[in-house]
């Protein structure tokens, strides 16, 4: 069999496999509840598996390694350290709180869980509609596979990234949650055998040590803090913001309503354990950027490395290149298991949050069949300007999607995180301007004020909105003990 012929027959079995688990998925989708998190029939390692895809995705797989190939051990300090904590932190600490009061509410996204939280639908429609920021990280996933699909098949990047398109949008029209659960499951396997395979074929670039590696490309390349970085270059910019944004970023409506899927309390630990360990050997695929830069490859692209590395490392031999072409699906795999979450996601708030409350209000009735029907309607619509979006992309679409992501991850963390584990009624004001200050906190500082790495705007104002709200409910109990004293 022919490299070629091997290629196809790879991809094919792959496309069939995907839309024949949508085809189950599709089945089991029934109404609203079950598009957007299921029927509670789920096995908990099932769930696990498919949280690490969607964390992991094209971020991990494509885009950060080329941030580790700039600038070397501080973005893998804080790409695979720092945020791997702010990951095992917030699962930690959040994970049952939050399943327990969507469980009993029977909440559907995180807007909806909002709502239940609070009472109030104005906030409710507030963080609806900054969720929609989640299709910055649309264009970049739509983005890196297109890269991907045009580097295997040598087609034009524009033609591949419409390919791209139609293929996800079309499986997640059958199935929703299901399509996305089963395939991810299918897909973070496949990724899971390639972060393990390519981190131990190149890990040779390492055998006069690690650190002597990094000092042979340059002293500053092998600091944790890299004072050539305009990125990572201290303590806050490496650590702090690293986890900080990282625990936000949990907080995203297609990751932390995953949660929501877990049948019962028993097995949240090990859909959390499950999630961290699998998530953890991603995480070596930062290491390609380390690789890349050793073996001294000239690429002018961030966006390009992974890409450039594995045709480089595996497409000189008959044997690498079917390898190559196994690694290649498994990087478009990679993509796909977060954008399909995403997509489920934003049609089913957009139809659950946002329409259909203003329809109630004007004594409209929608059946859950019709809000189902409605939703692959809103999917169409989310996918025709994601496209537009990522036909003519920004030069660096990791920090074009971090802009926009990083903001809702600001805006989200204060409203979930005292949802969770601040027992007593939150004021609501307190948890509006809280959001406020994260978002356009981060917006400002990003956009206005010249700090360029998104992860360190936002962590200032995830701390800012932090402060604030431990101030103010101080200010509140204190005035609440007046009066009772009174």
């Amino acid at each position: 069999m022919t490299p070629e012929i091997f290629k196809y027959l790879v991809t094919g079995l792959f496309v069939f496999l995907t839309f024949y688990l949508s085809w189950i998925g599709m089945k089991k989708t029934k109404d609203m509840k079950g598009y957007a998190i299921g029927n509670k029939d789920m096995n908990p390692y099932l769930i696990g598996i498919t949280m690490a895809a969607s964390i992991s995705s094209t971020a991990t797989f494509v885009i950060n390694p080329g941030f580790v190939y700039v600038h070397g051990l501080s973005a893998y300090v804080h790409y695979g350290i720092a945020a791997s904590a702010g990951i095992l932190a917030a699962f930690i600490l959040l994970t049952k709180g939050f399943r327990n009061l969507g469980e009993t509410a029977g909440a559907l996204t995180i807007p909806d869980w909002i709502f239940h939280r609070y009472g109030n639908r104005g906030l409710s429609l507030f963080f609806a509609v900054i969720n929609l920021l989640s299709i910055t990280f649309v264009v970049l996933i739509l983005v890196g596979c297109s890269i991907l699909m045009s580097t295997l098949f040598g087609l034009d990047q524009k033609v591949a990234l419409t390919i791209t398109l139609l293929f996800v949008f079309s499986y997640v029209l059958m199935g929703g949650t299901y399509a996305h659960a089963y395939t991810n499951t299918f897909q973070g396997i496949m990724m899971l055998f390639i972060a393990l395979a390519i981190f131990i074929s190149g890990i040779h670039y390492f055998d006069g040590g690690f650190f002597t590696a990094l000092q042979g490309v340059s002293d500053n390349y092998a600091k944790v803090f890299n004072p050539e970085s305009n990125l990572y270059y201290n303590f806050f910019s490496v650590f702090i913001s690293g986890f900080f944004i990282t625990f936000a970023l949990m907080l995203q409506p297609h990751i932390l309503t995953k949660v929501l899927y877990i049948r019962k309390e028993s097995e949240v630990s090990k859909f959390i354990w499950t999630t961290v360990i699998v998530g953890t050997c991603y995480a070596l695929m930062l290491f390609v950027g380390f690789y890349a830069r050793i073996k001294g490859l000239e690429i002018p692209r961030q966006d390009m490395v992974v890409a450039t590395y594995i045709g480089s490392e595996f497409g000189t031999s008959t044997l690498g290149i079917y390898f190559l072409t196994f690694i290649s699906i498994s990087l478009l795999a990679a993509g796909m298991s977060t954008l399909d979450g995403i997509l489920v996601s934003l049609s089913a708030m957009v139809v659950n949050d946002i329409y259909k409350p203003m329809a109630t209000r004007k004594g409209a009735e929608m059946d859950s069949k019709k809000a189902l029907k409605l939703s692959r309607y809103v999917l169409i619509g989310v996918g025709l300007f994601s496209y537009a979006l990522a036909y003519n992309p920004p030069q660096l679409v990791g920090l074009f999607a971090q802009k926009g992501v990083y903001g809702l991850a600001a805006a989200s963390l204060v409203p979930i995180l005292f949802g969770v584990l601040y027992k007593k009624t939150l004021p609501l004001w307190v948890v509006t301007t809280a959001s406020m200050i994260g978002l356009f906190g981060h917006l400002i500082l990003n956009l206005g004020l010249g700090f360029l790495n998104p992860a360190v705007s936002s962590s200032y104002s995830i701390l800012a909105s932090l402060a604030f709200t431990l101030i103010a409910l101080f200010m509140v109990n204190k005035r609440e003990g007046a009066q009772v004293t009174a």
